[in-house]
């Protein structure tokens, strides 16, 4: 009878003690995979310089753990569903822990690639399955909103916390630390996971939809490569624009594919339901223009204003402060006001702070208005976020919430793969190093409202 009490709309319901340490487990996992992406970005020269990386190399070290977290997220998030949840939590977790010893105890270049590619690799097995296990354990309402913004507050601030994380290590110990840090943590979570959480799998007995899984990874492969060898290289380049070209040709393949398979990996019907496509819209523009904003006011700071990489990730630790807030408070705003319009109104308030910087000039005296401006925008950045997270699992039945957290899981990935090389090019067209930010910035803003106006307009009342 309880059960059925808190499964009401009111009151809120609460969580229990179980409840409680599920959520810690799923969300510590989550956090780590989050810094796992930006732990090693201030530290890039000095792992180059350690191991005999050239300059024009570097980029490679990001790009190894961006190309599979972005290209087989969905592909996870869909095996998870028929395999088990918690079996492909614990996968990822153990390749995680075994591609951190190998890249921290890189003695080459191939090595610590290699460590990388399987960091990559157990985020998009772990990511997704850990999401899907939150948003099965909570039912659809205040519960789950109030843990899916506890998640979207962690895994956006975790971006923050790599950064000042990576320099903190690199400074004080190595960057092998970088790596070696995330062993212990791992075998943490596949030692009590088994205790607290029960496996989930969807019962329907599908099977894996193997042309469609072919399809869209090798199109997502494509596009993350194509996008990212586009701002290293140039858009002219041949390479990134064969990439492309086979991305989209991959990428109408597999709706083709979708259309005529008998059990599809991602059933069109349910990516035209207008709270998955237009909800993950939202999303992609929130994390493409946060993660990248973050890149335009590191090299701001490094290069403008002369900030040492640790001085660099301590003064954006405000941003991460203002993202854990809007975190917190999301669950509150969206049960009050709705799904569209807290994702809208999150990416114009993200939009008005994105503008704000604009008025950063070549002085340190503008330092205060960076540090107001992105704590309010990362607190827009996630109401958006929790928002889009909300949006895309609700009204589904629990065995499409793999499928879902799946799309959710890989608009996040690709935003942040592809919201730098974008930003970049457009910093880098300008000859003064202050005006590319700006003009950047500008677009950067420019983006977000125009993600918040196609929200509200398409994106039904929720």
């Amino acid at each position: 009878m309880s059960a059925l009490i808190t499964d009401a709309p009111a009151p809120p319901a609460r969580m229990s003690s179980r409840h409680r340490l599920i959520l810690t487990l799923l969300l510590g996992a989550q956090f780590m995979l989050a810094i796992d992406f930006s732990i090693l970005n201030v530290a890039l020269p000095v792992v180059g310089r350690g191991l005999g990386f050239g300059l024009d190399e570097l980029q490679w070290i990001a790009t190894a753990f961006a190309l599979p977290a972005a290209g087989f997220t969905l592909l996870f998030g869909r095996v998870a569903d028929l395999f088990g949840r918690r079996r492909m939590l614990l996968a990822g977790m153990a390749l995680l822990a075994a591609g951190s010893l190998i890249g921290g105890l890189a003695t080459a270049p191939a090595m610590l690639l290699t460590g990388r590619i399987m960091q990559g690799l157990a985020t998009a097995i772990a990511t997704p399955a850990a999401l899907s296990l939150i948003t099965t354990s909570f039912p659809e309402g205040p519960l789950r909103t109030r843990a899916l913004g506890l998640s979207g507050a962690l895994m956006s601030a975790g971006f923050t916390v790599g950064a000042i994380l990576g320099g903190v290590l690199t400074d004080a110990l190595s960057w092998r630390w970088a790596f070696l840090v995330n062993v212990p943590v791992a075998v943490l979570i596949l030692t009590v996971t088994p205790l607290l959480i029960s496996e989930s799998r969807s019962r329907d007995g599908a099977k894996l939809d193997v042309p469609g899984a072919i399809t869209v990874t090798g199109g997502l492969l494509a596009l993350v490569y194509g996008i990212t060898s586009a701002g290293s290289r140039g858009w002219g380049d041949p390479l990134a624009l064969g990439a492309l070209a086979a991305a989209a040709a991959l990428l109408v393949a597999f709706v083709l594919v979708e259309r005529r398979s008998p059990a599809p990996l991602a059933p069109l019907g349910v990516l035209a339901r207008r709270t998955v496509s237009w909800g993950s819209a939202g999303g992609f523009v929130a994390f493409a223009t946060e993660t990248s904003l973050v890149f335009l006011m590191t090299l701001y700071l490094q290069k403008v204003l002369g900030f040492s990489p640790l001085a660099t990730g301590l003064a954006l630790g405000v941003l991460g402060a203002g993202t854990f807030a809007g975190g917190v408070a999301a669950p509150r705003i969206m049960g009050r006001f709705g799904g569209r319009t807290t994702l809208a109104g999150g990416l114009v308030l993200q939009a008005a702070a994105t503008a704000a910087l604009l008025g950063l000039g070549d002085s340190r005296g503008g330092l205060w208005l960076l540090l107001a401006a992105t704590a309010i925008g990362g607190f827009g950045n996630l109401v958006a976020i929790v928002a889009f997270m909300g949006t895309v699992t609700s009204g589904l039945p629990d065995r499409e919430q793999g499928l879902a957290t799946g799309v959710a899981t890989m608009t996040q990935q690709v935003a942040i793969t592809l919201g730098i090389p974008v930003m970049s090019a457009v910093a880098t067209a300008n000859a003064s190093v202050l005006g590319g930010i700006h003009t950047a910035t500008a677009v950067n803003a420019a983006i977000v409202l125009a993600g918040a106006a196609l929200v509200w307009s398409f994106l039904r009342r929720t």
